[in-house]
């Protein structure tokens, strides 16, 4: 599959209560759904590197969150719950009964409450860069450097933050493309989905989920470290984790071929 191209179908996505979301599709329209999540403060280009090698059998569906990317912008709306409401949302839009979910960093926990919360909705998630919960540490450092973010985020602060969570080099151009993509979200979006996210805690609720989990994680990633992925591994009740050596928070930006090839045998077992 490497090296293949795969058609990307472009639209605005109108949601319940007049959300607009930009999506991507590719794959077999009529194949096995996934749908993936972006991380924080990315948008569906984040994950531009795994959908040429994903299946074609697959109808793969990716797109950008509220406030992140070419979709609205919405003055409110970025809690965790709304969140999820809103992937819940684009899949009944998209007539999507039910559907394999893949989320990145932030995304997982979207991921992750949908499946709690709507079991039936879920066959099967795949979770990258995620954690049982955040981290105090982490929580303060990001929620001190977005403080002051203007409505405008800077260049140096985008690019500075993306390069702090990878740990194998990526391609210029896609590096590029990645930060000019976090700027479309301004800065009060920053600081309201990330306390939208650091106030939610769901320890207690993974045990809701019925879907067969993938925990995909590497093990130089700066955000969350090890013991965050035994204690999530411990609490799900169907999980499973493979682990990428020297690779950073986004294995999806710096391994995508591999996480395509996990994510592929994951959701198309033989």
């Amino acid at each position: 599959m490497s090296g293949t191209t795969q058609p990307l179908h472009h639209r605005t996505v109108a949601l319940p209560g007049g959300l607009r979301v930009h999506t991507v599709e590719q794959g077999d329209p009529s194949g096995p759904a996934v749908v993936l999540v972006h991380g924080w403060p990315d948008s569906w280009f984040s994950w531009s590197r795994v959908l040429a090698p994903l299946a074609p059998r697959l109808h793969a569906v990716a797109y950008s969150q509220r406030g992140f990317g070419e979709s609205d912008h919405p003055a409110g709306g970025y809690t965790l719950d709304r969140f999820a409401g809103d992937l819940l949302d684009l899949c009944d839009v998209l007539e999507l009964e039910r559907a394999h979910l893949v989320g990145h960093s932030f995304g997982s926990f979207v991921v992750r409450r949908v499946a709690e919360q709507h079991p039936d909705r879920v066959d099967r998630m795949v979770l990258i860069g995620s954690a049982d919960r955040m981290g105090d540490v982490l929580v303060e450092e990001v929620r001190a450097a977005i403080a002051d973010l203007p409505e405008q985020v800077p260049d140096d602060f985008a690019r500075e933050f993306s390069a702090g969570t990878v740990y194998r080099p990526v391609a210029p151009e896609f590096f590029d493309a990645l930060v000019a993509e976090c700027r479309k979200a301004p800065g009060w979006v920053y600081r309201d989905s990330w306390e939208g996210l650091v106030r939610s805690d769901d320890r207690d609720r993974l045990r809701d989920v019925t879907a067969p989990t993938l925990v995909l994680w590497g093990d130089r990633d700066a955000l969350f470290d090890r013991g965050q992925q035994d204690r999530l591994l411990a609490a799900l009740p169907d999980a499973r984790l493979r682990v990428y050596e020297d690779t950073g928070h986004c294995p999806n930006w710096e391994r995508p071929e591999d996480v395509a090839a996990d994510v592929n045998a994951f959701l198309l077992p033989a």
